[in-house]
């Protein structure tokens, strides 16, 4: 039975099933990651940053597990940082006026990318320095 209340029915972008909804959320992370790209400059610097990181971190002398915490470490960075773009850009498309909630949206997106940094960081120098 379908339901009729706004509140309680599905986006109707959630159609698709299968293969076919495998293959449509494949081209939506990657046109994410080309806007985000095109239109961040923090990500593109964590990009650049990331570029140098990973490598490094595949040559560094450290077991797998260290190899795979100095990566995952990286990793979280980019991740809690399109998180935060989005929370931006949802936040710009609601409006663009001054508001104390859009400010502690917006700051709140940025602390977590903060803690991000600072967990690359630690994990660098605690596997790095032992």
């Amino acid at each position: 039975m379908e339901h009729r209340n706004p509140e309680t029915r599905e986006s109707p972008f959630k159609g698709k099933t299968g293969l076919m909804r495998v293959w449509n959320a494949f081209r939506y992370s990657l046109a994410g990651l080309s806007a985000a790209f095109r239109h961040e400059d923090a990500f593109r610097q964590e990009c650049i940053l990331a570029a140098i990181l990973i490598p490094l971190a595949v040559l560094l002398p450290v077991e797998a597990v260290g190899k795979a915490m100095l990566v995952g470490s990286v990793l979280l960075l980019l991740i809690v940082e399109l998180v935060n773009s989005a929370i931006e850009a949802t936040v710009d498309r609601v409006s663009l006026e001054r508001h104390r909630l859009a400010k502690r949206a917006k700051d709140i997106g940025s602390a977590a990318v903060l803690i991000a940094l600072l967990n690359l960081v630690a994990v660098w120098g605690l596997v790095i320095l032992g």
